[in-house]
């Protein structure tokens, strides 16, 4: 299967390319098959309209009335370097447990 993931970030330029580019290594590390978009925050409600994703990662602050239900991780890890690999290994268990 392959799972859907928006990496959102204030401008969909620059947190949001690292934070995509890093979740993609780590998650087809973990055999994974992820396809990833980045959009910026202004962009949300059309990419999560037309785009369908699994999971959103935002390196910027999002309401989740805006995400429509879908499930969230922080993206901030993927910047700082620090709990990287908490929340690559609570994407990938999430992931997991969809099927379509």
């Amino acid at each position: 299967m392959t799972y859907r993931l928006l990496a959102i970030c204030g401008s969909g330029i620059a947190t949001s390319t690292v934070a995509a580019e890093k979740c993609k290594k780590l998650l087809t590390e973990k055999g994974l098959d992820i396809e990833i978009l980045e959009c910026n925050a202004t962009d949300i409600a059309s990419k999560l309209a037309t785009f369908h994703p699994h999971v959103v990662v935002p390196t910027t602050t999002v309401s989740d009335s805006l995400l429509g239900g879908v499930k969230r991780f922080s993206g901030l890890p993927f910047i700082t370097g620090i709990g990287t690999e908490q929340v690559i290994n609570d994407i990938a268990d999430y992931l997991k447990t969809i099927s379509e």
